[in-house]
């Protein structure tokens, strides 16, 4: 029985930011965006970085910046879980400018340094996207 509405839930290590209904939202996952509708079938994936964006119940568009982590869709919950979420107005762009510049000046040997150096280079590209849809 599809219902109109979604329980999005919003977790960090530090506290749970939201739990509140929405009408629809999209995020990130490690491979690509997806987008979330009442009646959606269940699902586990991987967050990826970039831009979680929702709709509340008031019709209001809310952004955050999200940094990996999980989701979990059942029933009409979303669950999100993830290392940080961050407000596109509390995103620091010239911070996340300078991570950039080190993580493409960084020198990599090996598989593991390379994936480390090309994700922390998409983590500060999609912190300035985020900061820019403010």
């Amino acid at each position: 029985m599809a219902t109109s509405e979604i329980r999005l839930v919003l977790v960090t290590p530090e506290k749970t930011l939201l739990d509140a209904p929405v009408t629809k939202l999209q995020f990130p996952l490690i491979d690509g965006q997806i987008g979330i509708l009442p009646g959606r079938a269940p699902m586990v994936g991987r967050l990826g970085y970039g831009l979680l964006s929702f709709k509340s119940e008031a019709g209001q568009e809310v952004i955050y910046y999200i940094d990996g982590g999980f989701v979990q869709v059942k029933g009409s919950e979303v669950s999100l879980l993830t290392s940080r979420a961050i407000k596109p107005e509390n995103i620091d762009v010239s911070a996340a400018d300078s991570e950039l510049q080190e993580a493409i000046g960084r020198k990599a040997v090996g598989d593991a340094e390379i994936k480390a150096r090309f994700s922390d280079q998409e983590r500060a590209r999609q912190m300035k996207v985020v900061a820019k849809s403010k």
